[in-house]
């Protein structure tokens, strides 16, 4: 590869590991850590170096395991309840747990299994056999024999087990280190005040929290500029005290990206590229005997870049195996598309809906960070693999706890900021449970319910030949007799999303037609979509007279970051969404919004503490001061 050209490779993941391995070796990187000898009581976490072999027996002696009196089996032959045997005071002994066993005597019979006559003698009402009670030496530790393997990650009941065995201090690997280098010219410390343009060093700290919880030192440099003679200096210096490098950001093909003509001219690159998504552009190459990472600047791709390349690289190192998330399989709550020839990992929420684990994918984008925040798994879908349908059956790698996932409420519909509030509540009075909302639109929720892919569906469809809500399309989808519930959630206000101080002077939908105005739509399906359709209906609007039209976002808070942004001009959305980035509003209808579930969820008790907090005035107040809300019918079931 030309030091000047950084191409891009599509090489599949498991082979850039191998080219990567190849290369390190070539350039002499160490294949270990070097060893140190740390107190046993310090050596949780490391990984053994050499094996542990016992130094002496536990027990080191035979032992009383319980509190009572040692005496010696022969005695207590014969004894029964109605034939006791009565042992003199100089032939059993008073032991408590642990004790030696006296010489002479081979069992131990617990202390509320004995009865003291009043000259001291023990009463004994049943026979015991040899060994009764007592821990033999050696039972549980045998001087000697080999207690822990080389490469052994060591846990809690490791360094007791060691302590046991006689060991005061283990030799393990040290923590490998890892030095992390941001750069970028628009990059910012943490706390920094931003100008337009201006990006916060985020990845570092999560890079440097990721590395220390795999058990690594890690340290981060000052930011570099987007200067190839200044970000070599500075890769060089940081080669000399580390064990892996993570150089963050320019490893695209960009006119600023330097990273791999960087690596390539100081040492070597091994793979520039591969076929992941997200994290594509990742560097891997090698510079003064030390592995570098080329990491990309997008969050989620940083963060699988180390899960994917720098964990199972550090665990090398140590000698030991990868650490592995345990894995489930869980349905998918709706279609999910992935493009051929890449690795496509993908965040998705959990939870068990009709004793099914039900895995509803997050936004994909490289950037949104919140995705992992929110992921309660990752999913993989392999490069030869065009996607899944909905309902079917995946394979997923776990983020939380199956017990945690199993207090999760899975809410599948449309998107609205109570929801967020509701989950915020319910978390703050019980921190086992979850309210995990996925916004798919409402006439997506409302086939998730059919399909036993949610608890609850969140809608807001207007039927234009009836003007009613919801429960028309609850009978066309879901059939009118079904076992179908409907619980009002709020009355909310829908208008225009439109900048500060409304210069282009809007007045309402009739002004959408405007050239010099660009609108941002919601998706196919969405409830807010479907009142647009109906107010240009009613106005004798074609949709094609809407410059924008097309452009869909799939929440609220997304349309009004378009019109923030100067993206757009307009877009349909609710006050809330409006006054959360400060934009203005122009009023077009109050609307109910619904929580549409099967009738038996509501007496389910993972569901129970919602409708409590429905009910709680000061829930409701903290809706209404979100602004454009009403919660008159809050709670009430209108079918």
């Amino acid at each position: 590869m030309s030091a000047e050209s950084p191409f891009v490779f599509d090489v599949p993941a498991a082979q850039a590991l191998s080219v990567w391995r190849e290369t390190r070796a070539a350039a002499e990187c160490p294949a270990r850590v070097g060893t140190v000898r740390v107190p046993v009581g310090a050596a949780v976490g490391r990984v053994t170096a050499e094996p542990v072999w016992a130094l002496r027996s536990s027990p080191a002696f035979d032992s009383s395991a319980m509190d009572g009196i040692a005496v010696r089996a022969a005695d207590t032959v014969g004894a029964s309840e109605t034939s006791p045997v009565l042992l003199a005071a100089g032939d059993f002994a008073v032991v408590d747990t642990g004790d030696p066993l006296p010489d002479g005597y081979d069992a131990v019979v617990m202390r509320e299994h004995v009865h003291r006559t009043a000259a001291g003698e023990a009463e004994l009402r049943a026979a015991v056999p040899p060994y009764q009670h007592v821990r033999s030496i050696g039972e549980d530790i045998s001087a000697g024999e080999l207690l822990l393997p080389e490469g052994h990650r060591l846990r809690p009941v490791d360094v007791a087990a060691c302590a046991a065995a006689g060991a005061v201090e283990l030799g393990v690997r040290r923590a490998p280190r890892v030095v992390i280098v941001p750069t970028g010219d628009e990059i910012r410390p943490i706390g920094a005040e931003l100008a337009p343009g201006d990006i916060l060093d985020t990845n570092s700290m999560m890079l440097a929290a990721q590395a220390r919880e795999a058990g690594c030192e890690a340290r981060v440099t000052d930011i570099v500029p987007d200067d190839p003679e200044a970000i070599t200096a500075v890769l060089r210096e940081a080669t000399r005290d580390a064990d892996l490098v993570l150089l963050i950001a320019g490893s695209s093909a960009g006119w600023d990206d330097y990273t791999a003509r960087v690596v390539a001219r100081a040492g070597v690159v091994a793979v520039h590229g591969v076929a992941v998504r997200p994290g594509h552009p990742v560097v891997l190459g090698a510079v003064e005997a030390t592995p570098v990472i080329g990491v990309p600047g997008y969050p989620v791709s940083a963060a699988l870049t180390f899960d994917i390349f720098a964990a199972p690289m550090l665990a090398e190192l140590e000698g030991a195996a990868p650490r592995e998330r345990p894995s489930a399989t869980a349905h998918l709550a709706r279609k999910l598309p992935s493009a051929i020839g890449m690795d496509d990992w993908i965040r998705v929420r959990l939870g068990r809906v009709r004793d099914r684990l039900v895995a509803t994918p997050l936004p994909r984008g490289a950037g949104v960070l919140t995705s992992l925040v929110r992921a309660d798994g990752l999913l993989l879908v392999p490069s030869g693999v065009e996607g899944h349908h909905a309902g079917e059956q995946v394979r997923v790698e776990l983020l939380r706890g199956l017990s945690e996932i199993g207090r999760t409420i899975v809410s599948i519909g449309s998107h609205d900021l109570v929801l967020d509030l509701a989950a915020s509540a319910l978390r703050a009075a019980d921190p086992l449970i979850t309210l995990a909302s996925s916004n798919v639109g409402s006439l997506g929720g409302l086939v998730a319910l059919r399909d036993g892919l949610c608890h609850v569906a969140g809608s807001h469809l207007l039927d234009p030949s009836t003007g009613e809500y919801t429960l028309p399309y609850v009978d066309r989808l879901l059939g009118a007799d079904s076992d179908i519930a409907v619980v009002r959630l709020v009355h909310r206000d829908q208008g225009l999303i439109v900048a500060p101080g409304n210069p282009l002077g809007l007045d309402g939908l009739k002004d959408l037609t405007r050239p010099d105005l660009r609108y941002v739509n919601r998706q196919r399906g969405a409830g807010t979509r479907a009142l647009l359709d109906h107010k240009l209906a009613g106005l004798d609007i074609d949709p094609g007279e809407v410059a924008g039209y097309s452009r869909e976002e799939h929440t609220h808070l997304a349309v009004a970051a378009a019109v923030a942004a100067g993206r757009a001009d307009a877009g349909l959305g609710i006050l809330a969404a409006a006054r959360a980035f400060g934009l203005d509003f122009i009023p077009v209808a109050q609307e109910p919004y619904d929580l549409v579930l099967r009738t038996s969820a509501l007496s389910d008790e993972l569901l129970a503490p919602l409708w409590a907090l429905l009910d709680r005035p000061g829930f409701r107040a903290d809706v209404e001061a979100l602004g454009g809300y009403s919660c008159t019918e809050t709670g009430r079931r209108i079918r």
